[in-house]
This record gives structure tokens, C-alpha cells and sequence, in this order.
């Protein structure tokens, strides 16, 4: 369920970094529609908490560097090494298509770092980007690390509904692809998600997470290569060292 309160504030985020800029309340109100006190009541209360300021006389706001310490800070609690992302960089050169970390969010799978392709027609992909987990090359990558009876429970916690043609719809199903790409050593979707889109994938147990690595791209490019860029991604994972 979707609370709708957090959901504005985190728009309201967004609308700050794409603006770049401070933003009075008849902007704000004008970007979303929502009520004028309502706008005025969620400023008024960041600002108390000291997470907006009014940096000039317009009475415009914009976001202080607390948010900023505040990342900073949950980053160290749960860091992911330099390396990490060094290696996306070098793989994403490599091949010139978008890699991702993903890792598991109950029934899906979230982006943690991303490297875009440069190309055109490119998979493009935002950190905190969610997918289901279970017809997803990255939400496979990360199944086949769960012991048995952890996979089955959460097989079971799925929502299952057809998403393209030929999209995994029974526990039973995912349970087969998953492992089959254990045996492959690699994950593979092609456009069961979303036509078009393809995906592979590779476990990355860093430390006691169970992450995955992905190569994103049209299937038009990447699904001729897709044994090439397996191995390739196998390869760099059991080489990684932090």
C-alpha cells in the first residue's frame, strides 16, 4: 500500500534536484496540484526539522546538506566498496551497455549503482529503481542465493500476474529458471518483463549480501550475445577482489 504523504514528500525531492533551484510554495503548487496549506504545512514541517531553508528574500526553499549527512551516514553504516563500482565502470566500458548492482527488497529487486551505456538505445535504469524479482534476470541472479527453503517462501509471497508473453506465473516456473541458470551461470531475460528489454545476470555475494550483477540492453543488441556476455560477466565476478 502506497502512503500517499511519502510519496509526495519523495516527489518533492525529485522536483527540487530537477529544478535546481529554491522553489516557492505557488511553484510547488502549481507543479503538483496539490492544496496550497497542504504545500505550506509539508515545508513548514521540514523546515523545523530542519531539513529546507529560505535562502532569499523570495521566500523561496531548497533542501539544506543534512539530507546530504544523512546519506553519507547510512552509506557508512552499510558501505559498498569503491570497487564495486570501479568494476561496473570497467564492464559498462567493456561492453558498452548499462550495468547495475541490484540487491533483494522482499518480492523485488533494487537498483543500488548503476552505469549507463552512452549508447542512443540504451536500458536506462535510475538508483532505487524496484523490479519483481522473479522475472527479472537480476531478481533470479539474487533467488539462486537463497537456501531452499527461503526461496520457497518467498516463491510462494508472490504476486504472480502475466507480464509479456511467455513471463514466469507459478513458483514452479521460477523455480525451473532459476536452476537453470544456476546450471548456465548466468540468469537471462529477454523481454519477459518488458518487450524489448533484455537482461543477464549474475550472482555477487559481497560479504554476507546477496547481491547481483546485470548487464542491461535492447535485445535487439545484447540477445545475440548473450552466452559472450555471461561468461564475460561470470568471469569478472569470480576474478573480484575489494
Amino acid at each position: 500500500m502506497r502512503v500517499r504523504q511519502i510519496g509526495n514528500l519523495f516527489s518533492l525531492m525529485e522536483y527540487f534536484v530537477l529544478a535546481g533551484q529554491p522553489l516557492t510554495v505557488r511553484e510547488i503548487v502549481a507543479e503538483f496540484g496539490w492544496a496550497r496549506s497542504t504545500v505550506f504545512n509539508m515545508l513548514s514541517t521540514m523546515v523545523e526539522e530542519g531539513y529546507l531553508y529560505q535562502p532569499g528574500a523570495r521566500g523561496a526553499y531548497f533542501p539544506t546538506p543534512k539530507w546530504m549527512v544523512l546519506a553519507r551516514q547510512l552509506s557508512e553504516v552499510q558501505p559498498l566498496p569503491d570497487s564495486v563500482h570501479a568494476l561496473l565502470e570497467e564492464l559498462a566500458h567493456e561492453t558498452g551497455e548499462t550495468l547495475f548492482l541490484a540487491a533483494p527488497d522482499g518480492v523485488n529487486a533494487v537498483f543500488l549503482d548503476v552505469v549507463e551505456s552512452s549508447a542512443d538505445i540504451r536500458f536506462i535504469a535510475d538508483v532505487g529503481k524496484r523490479l519483481p524479482i522473479h522475472v527479472t534476470a537480476a531478481g533470479r541472479a539474487i533467488i539462486a542465493q537463497y537456501p531452499p527453503a527461503e526461496r520457497a517462501a518467498l516463491l510462494r509471497r508472490i504476486d504472480y500476474r502475466q507480464y509479456e508473453e511467455g513471463a514466469y506465473t507459478s513458483p514452479e516456473a521460477v523455480e525451473a529458471a532459476v536452476r537453470e541458470g544456476i546450471e548456465r551461470g548466468w540468469h537471462v531475460n529477454l523481454g519477459l518483463y518488458a518487450s524489448g528489454v533484455a537482461g543477464i545476470a549474475v550472482p555477487f555475494p559481497l560479504r554476507d549480501r546477496r547481491d547481483a550483477i546485470v548487464i542491461g540492453g535492447p535485445v535487439s543488441r545484447i540477445g545475440g550475445e548473450i552466452e559472450a556476455l555471461g561468461s564475460l560477466l561470470r568471469r569478472a565476478v569470480d576474478h573480484y577482489k575489494e
